[in-house]
């Protein structure tokens, strides 16, 4: 299997001090920079997805803002791929596609932001193109949503989302199980 990291939409505006933080997603970018930088070390594929929000009443990742920026602790390299989207699904009027065929890569593993729209969307969308798929549960990051009176929890969604994933569209793991199966025995720390 060729495989590529995808990390999707790991920017400064789901984080604490951005404009639409996420649950966990301190502790979900520690889980992607371990991820990362094991790929770094084998020299695998790595692609950052960069969403940057092109919608009138966008209130986040919106251009030339620090928000829309990398976090500091996955910030890509001059050899690592960056693919810019508007829509929740990565492939959706971008070049992703093409760079993942002509690296001839046939597996993700995908960790980012936000478990219940950019992580969902992605991973069907590469199903849908003939990919397999693994998602790193606790490398991504989701919040609570709210349908019609109810409130539902962070925790809820994130697991919600992920159960219908597998074992369909992809196989879910945790960072630790991954980077077992890589062969890096511990995981770096923020």
């Amino acid at each position: 299997m060729n495989t590529a990291l995808l990390l999707l939409e790991i920017q400064n505006d789901y984080f604490p001090m951005g404009k639409m933080p996420l649950e966990k997603s301190n502790d979900a970018v520690q889980k992607a920079q371990a991820i990362l930088h094991a790929f770094r070390d084998k020299k695998l594929p790595i692609i950052h997805v960069q969403h940057i929000s092109t919608r009138p009443d966008a209130s986040y990742l919106l251009p030339c803002t620090k928000g829309a920026e990398f976090h500091p602790h996955v910030q890509p390299t001059k050899n690592e791929a960056v693919i810019k989207k508007h829509y929740p699904n990565s492939f959706k009027d971008t070049s992703l596609l093409n760079t993942l065929m002509k690296s001839k890569i046939n597996h993700l593993l995908i960790c980012g932001m936000t478990t219940h729209l950019t992580v969902d969307a992605t991973v069907r969308a590469a199903y849908d193109a003939g990919f397999s798929c693994t998602v790193l549960h606790d490398a991504c990051a989701t919040l609570a949503l709210q349908f019609e009176q109810d409130t539902i929890a962070a925790q809820q969604v994130q697991h919600a989302f992920l159960a219908a994933l597998q074992p369909t569209y992809a196989t879910v793991l945790n960072t630790a199980q991954c980077l077992q199966k890589l062969g890096t025995k511990a995981m770096a720390t923020a």
